[in-house]
């Protein structure tokens, strides 16, 4: 019997996701409750806080785009990255 189409889409997302995007997964659990907004909001703090490195200003902006990833295949799919990773 085969996988239905939600779990091979979930199966090939977490097969695809980055170190990066694990790591920003498990960070959002442990630092901000499960909550992207709350996770997001600081980043951008820390991002809107000036003078800034800009290598860190570039990683914030990257992340700031894995999580809007993430959370749309969360809310797309109805899961909990951190229950996968």
């Amino acid at each position: 019997m085969s996988a239905t189409p939600r779990a091979d889409a979930v199966r090939e997302f977490l097969r695809a996701m980055t170190p990066e995007e694990r790591t920003l997964v498990v960070i959002r659990d442990e630092l901000y409750a499960g909550a992207w907004d709350e996770m997001l909001k600081d980043l951008d703090s820390r991002l809107a806080a000036k003078p800034y490195v800009f290598k860190l200003a570039t990683r914030i902006e990257d992340d700031v785009a894995r999580i809007r990833k993430l959370r749309e295949f969360e809310e797309e799919h109805h899961l909990n990255l951190k229950d996968y990773v």
